[in-house]
């Protein structure tokens, strides 16, 4: 095997079109994002049929646009790797279908990468001290999942949510507030002026003897509260809504967490996915690992969202396993963490 590995990567889960050069998977050559936010939050939204077109017609200038930042050529490219699942299947059609055009072209290995792996994967890509095994937190906009890295093809899934993720009834009540999408970042940002104390919402599962959650129960709590709101023709203070909310989600996710952390003994904790970008989420975390004795990792901002650096780096770890795939590859748009 060659001592310098570098990797092509294709991200077209939802509505980012990413491509990435990836070399031995923790460094960066290239990662081209093209987002579609400014497309869809006129719908409040992700529209699939809308997302699939624009990655269909951005995916080659940005597929050349990250091999020129990377100053490759195709010739240089080992292996290529795109998302395999979860995500929206019009979408993820787009990606696989390039880089199955690229593995045939080039002769070259084609690996299908799971998108939650690649989120976990995020962290190796700016903490080159970050060895499993760890203990993670992954929030996304469709899951959230309590983890133990046992080593880097070897991930067990200790909780998961039962209904609605953690970024999902973001989004959610986000839309109901009036806020633009996507509401996560939204609902950051107004919760810092409003008093997270102000409303007594649920915290669901937090007292249970699982690693499991569930956020739909918060989130008729919420709508409830402003239905009611309305119907008195009171005033809602966006704020103290979008911080009392915030802290129920990040309280259960913060307990949920600190117990697992002293139920494993562990002394490294990885926080990933979209909400890991939430700036209190952090704050948080970093105050119970802090109370432990345990090492907190998590990614810089562009490596939270949807990017193919995570997923070159996932696919690095497949391919020395010696995981290939062949030209027959499917998507699949309910892949589950360690599917």
């Amino acid at each position: 095997m060659k001592n310098k590995i570098k990797i092509l990567a294709i991200e077209t889960s939802c509505d980012e079109t990413s491509v990435a050069v990836i070399e031995n998977g923790r460094r960066v050559l290239s990662n081209i994002i093209s987002s579609q936010i400014n497309t869809h939050r006129v719908f409040g939204g992700v529209v699939p049929e809308i997302a699939s077109r624009m990655h269909l017609e951005s995916i080659n200038h940005i597929i050349k646009e990250a091999l020129e930042e990377a100053n490759i050529g195709f010739k240089d490219v080992d292996v290529v790797a795109c998302t395999k699942g979860p995500g929206l299947i019009g979408a993820l059609l787009v990606g696989i279908s390039a880089a199955k055009a690229i593995s045939y072209g080039l002769n070259i290995p084609l690996i299908g990468v799971n998108h939650m792996e690649g989120h976990i994967c995020a962290n190796y890509l700016v903490h080159g001290d970050l060895e499993p095994p760890f203990g993670g937190l992954v929030v996304s906009g469709g899951h959230t999942y309590l983890v133990n890295v046992k080593d880097y093809e070897n991930i067990e899934i200790l909780g998961r949510t039962k209904d609605d993720a953690a970024g999902e009834s973001f989004d959610k009540i986000a839309r109901a507030l009036g806020l633009p999408y996507p509401g996560g970042p939204e609902i950051d940002k107004r919760a810092k002026n409003g008093n997270k104390e102000a409303i007594n919402f649920p915290r669901p599962l937090i007292d249970d003897n699982t690693y499991d959650f569930s956020f739909s129960g918060l989130k008729t709590s919420v709508l409830n509260y402003l239905n009611q709101k309305n119907q008195k023709k009171e005033q809602i203070n966006i704020d103290d809504v979008a911080a009392s909310f915030q802290e129920a989600v990040l309280d259960v996710l913060v307990k949920k967490s600190e117990r697992l952390i002293k139920s494993f003994s562990m002394d490294k904790f990885i926080i990933s996915g979209g909400v890991a970008a939430n700036s209190s989420l952090i704050e948080k975390m970093q105050s119970v690992c802090d109370d432990n004795g345990v090492k907190l990792y998590y990614p810089t901002k562009i490596f939270c969202t949807d990017n193919a650096a995570m997923i070159g780096s996932a696919a690095y770890y497949n391919y020395i396993s010696g995981k290939r795939d062949e030209l027959d590859l499917k998507v699949y748009p309910n892949l589950e963490l360690n599917e």
